[in-house]
């Protein structure tokens, strides 16, 4: 591994370790206070003697995302209700999932007039969203910025992200282990929507890691994220490609679509390695008779660690488990590559496209 994917890496890690913390991060008590007397009382900071998982004061939490027009949106949209409804203090207001940046800025709007207590907000366009964003930090409500990042890091109190380029790092990994002695193989690539920064960011790091063994991408298109877009640009790069070696699709949702086109296109000269981590493709490879031979997770749970997060800030409290115990600014979890070897750990949290 070069000096350049080492570093890029090691910057991870760090988001890593706080996303492990994550776990253990409602676990923190609270210092007791001394009373005129002599006797203590637990205090509403963190530090002490009662868990953060212990109902606390009512907090009211907004959650604005994109549309849930396929498996991984959805899940992240579901998720996240599911971890409110483990707290009996919070009230989750639920916007309804829009990729109109227009209406996602007007559900921004309704919630700091409402006056909630935090934000999580994964936004359909992280520039776009950026001034509502930091209008709502301005009014004293913390946001909490999932997946796609804003382009002013002080509109967001928390950031939650994926590791897009080690998503990509994890996916040529992969394939170098598979063809690295194969100087002259053949890798394409089918990404997801092309002007997004998270595409480009999981494009360099396939890039950066398939250089470690000399090895490049030869054939690439974009495609959306859909299964249509999938089907069409998996067409298109099949037609321009006689001779593959691999696949790396950068998400399972639009995969759907790349195995329709292989199938139709009778092609079986290589093998495919998925992005996401959906079910669907955790049991292709399950099977052990399919082109798919392994995956790269992206975690749906992003929304979900933010309503956590947005409970402690709104609460007051901290992380216990860090020497400094006030919520960090940055979370960011692993991309761990899923294979037949595995694929029993991950697939019963999967989500289906």
């Amino acid at each position: 591994m070069s000096a350049r994917t080492t570093r890029r890496r090691f910057a991870v890690a760090a988001g890593v370790t706080a996303a492990l913390l994550l776990a253990g991060c409602t676990g923190n008590t609270e210092e007791p206070e001394e009373t005129g007397d002599g006797d203590s009382t637990a205090g509403s900071t963190a530090g002490g003697s009662s868990s953060n998982d212990e109902e606390g004061e009512n907090v009211v939490i907004g959650f604005s995302a994109p549309a849930a027009d396929h498996g991984w949106m959805g899940a992240i949209t579901s998720q996240a209700v599911e971890e409110a409804e483990k707290y009996g203090d919070v009230e989750l207001r639920l916007a309804e999932g829009t990729n109109d940046v227009s209406l996602q800025i007007s559900q921004m709007e309704t919630f700091i007039n409402d006056g909630v207590d935090a934000i999580v907000l994964l936004p359909f366009d992280g520039a776009a969203l950026t001034d509502i964003a930091l209008e709502a930090m301005a009014a004293g409500i913390p946001v909490i910025n999932v997946d796609r990042e804003f382009s002013d890091p002080n509109a967001a109190r928390v950031t939650v992200l994926g590791d897009n380029y080690g998503m990509g790092v994890s996916a040529g990994e992969y394939i170098c282990e598979q063809l690295g002695d194969q100087s002259d193989a053949v890798v394409a690539e089918i990404a997801g929507i092309d002007n997004l920064p998270l595409t480009q960011e999981r494009s360099q790091g396939f890039a950066d890691a398939l250089s470690e063994c000399g090895l490049e991408v030869s054939n690439r298109v974009a495609a959306d994220f859909t299964v249509q877009g999938g089907e069409s640009a998996t067409a298109n790069l099949l037609q321009a490609a006689p001779e593959i070696d691999a696949i790396w699709n950068h998400d399972d949702d639009q995969g759907v679509g790349v195995m329709a086109a292989i199938e139709n296109a009778g092609r079986d000269e290589f093998f495919v390695v998925g992005g996401a981590g959906s079910a669907n493709m955790m049991r292709e490879i399950e099977s052990g008779d399919s082109l798919v031979k392994a995956t790269v997770i992206y975690p749906a749970s992003q929304a979900a660690d933010g309503i956590r997060l947005a409970r402690l800030l709104a609460q007051g409290k901290g992380m216990g488990d860090l020497v400094q115990i006030e919520v960090p600014r940055l979370v960011q979890l692993y991309a761990p590559v899923v294979t037949s070897e595995n694929v029993s750990q991950y697939i019963d949290s999967a989500f289906e496209s």
